[in-house]
């Protein structure tokens, strides 16, 4: 049995002992089957996100070639533990792990697939098609939600120094004759306007200060799968809407519906859309690499709540779950209903994990847009026993974006990011609920990896505007040859 402790909290050293003694005096007991002790890796970390898809102690078997593997995880939650329970859950874990039969207690929705393709990310679109009726529920708009009350993206003074930069830009290139007839700019995942509004007030602000007119040749692009939430946008916008195009663009592949704007955007800039995105997790341990697949259950005791509270047939719940994301509220007779539901739902919905052993990264089954080769360098440098994101939906959309930005252009990214591999011992990094959303930490190594292979550079900066902030800020520009 080996235990490895993943966090840099300040956790009381008593509790870290209390579970590795517990744990040690199940097994001599005799509650913990012998035979999964030589395979059994304890994993201790705390769960940053309070609201997330995990239990106190998570079971995470493993496959090879498809059949059982003898690699067996346990994962404890630190935050989760209750000292009082902490036997009785120990020992229940210890008997999933040496049993190959499913947990007869769990009513499961979905079969198990890579995390990029899990209902949670239906879930997740869900929310933002219908977020409005669940504000409306809860009283509460989303960016009170976040850590801080309101988006980093909003900051004034971030926003001011963007345009300033900008500028600058456009300035120097007018100098050298190189300034086109028409200056792209781009926003993705533009929320309700207020940051493009923002941005585009304080531009005209210093065009019209320094005897400009770079703002009349701006062609600002809000850009969002939404149709519903451009629409918002162009109206905040008010007098700058004559500016503005709404652009219906799917994030993870931008270039499809931007084609036509290849090497001709001068900035990009997004705020919280990677770590929205569709992840999958990998596990590189002893030389060897884990690919993590998930499905989304319920306990049959919360089951039977939502059945009873919402008078629900248990044989066909699945059926009413996959009613309410093709659906939404309206699955049910009352929308309102529906929205209760739903959030209740959403509070319940868990994840079970398994690890698929990979042979080799050139035969394993990578997600769109990434390589084996961006995968390479990290693995080996990295450190011997990690669990990291392979970030799939922010490698497609960052992928799907360099190829718009003009020569001078860059990519402006305000995101939480893991620069370098290593700082995944430091805690786990999702995926959590944010409301009705999913968020996840999004490896930035990778990303610049990406960039460095595809001809560009990649670096971060700290977010200074809001002393503890997590945020960070990711710049791409094409490569000086």
């Amino acid at each position: 049995m080996i235990f490895q402790v993943n966090h840099m909290r300040k956790v009381r050293a008593e509790l870290i002992s209390r579970v590795t003694t517990t744990l040690l005096s199940l097994a001599e007991d005799g509650k913990v089957d012998s035979a999964i002790l030589p395979h059994l890796h304890v994993l201790l970390e705390w769960i940053q996100y309070r609201s997330n898809f995990r239990k106190t102690a998570m079971v995470r078997k493993s496959l090879k070639n498809g059949q059982p593997s003898p690699s067996v995880e346990i994962a404890i939650d630190l935050r989760q533990v209750d000292e009082d329970s902490l036997p009785r859950i120990l020992e229940a874990a210890a008997a999933e792990a040496a049993s190959h039969a499913l947990v007869p207690s769990r009513v499961v929705l979905e079969p198990f697939g890579p995390m990029r393709s899990s209902m949670i990310w239906e879930f997740n679109k869900l929310y933002w098609q219908h977020r409005i009726e669940w504000e409306k529920a809860t009283g509460k708009g989303y960016e009170n939600a976040l850590p801080s009350g309101s988006s980093d993206g909003h900051n004034p003074d971030a926003i001011g120094d963007q345009v300033a930069k900008f500028y600058d830009l456009v300035a120097d290139m007018d100098d050298r004759g190189q300034l086109p007839e028409r200056l792209y700019v781009m926003e993705f995942g533009v929320g309700s306007g207020e940051r493009a509004h923002r941005w585009l007030e304080l531009f005209l602000q210093s065009d019209r200060s320094r005897g400009t007119t770079y703002y009349a040749r701006i062609r600002f692009l809000l850009c969002d799968y939404s149709m519903e939430a451009l629409e918002g946008a162009l109206e905040l916008l008010g007098p700058h809407r004559e500016v503005a195009e709404p652009r219906e663009v799917d994030a993870m592949d931008p270039f499809r519906a931007l084609s036509d704007l290849r090497y001709k955007v001068l900035y990009v800039h997004l705020t919280n859309v990677y770590d929205n995105l569709p992840t999958d997790d990998a596990v590189l341990r002893d030389g060897r690499i884990y690919l993590i697949e998930v499905r989304s259950y319920l306990d049959q005791a919360d089951v039977d709540d939502l059945c009873r509270d919402y008078a629900l047939d248990a044989e066909t719940f699945p059926d009413a779950v996959r009613s309410l994301l093709e659906r939404g509220p309206h699955a049910l007779d009352d929308p309102e209903a529906g929205v209760r539901f739903w959030m209740a739902l959403w509070g319940k919905l868990q994840l079970e994990e398994r690890m698929v052993t990979v042979d080799s990264l050139s035969d394993a089954s990578l997600p769109s847009g990434l390589k084996s080769s961006h995968l390479e360098e990290l693995v080996t440098s990295g450190p011997g026993t990690v669990r990291f994101q392979l970030s799939s939906g922010a490698v497609g959309s960052f992928a799907g974006t360099i190829p718009l930005l003009h020569p001078r252009g860059y990519l402006e990214v305000m995101d939480i990011f893991v620069t370098e591999l290593t700082q995944y011992r430091g805690g786990f990094k999702g995926p959590g609920k944010m409301d009705g959303s999913v968020v996840n930490w999004v490896n930035g190594a990778l990303l610049a990896e990406v960039g460095r292979q595809a001809g560009y550079d990649v670096h971060f900066k700290p977010f200074t505007y809001r002393p503890g902030s997590r945020t960070s800020i990711l710049y791409t520009t094409h490569r000086e040859s």
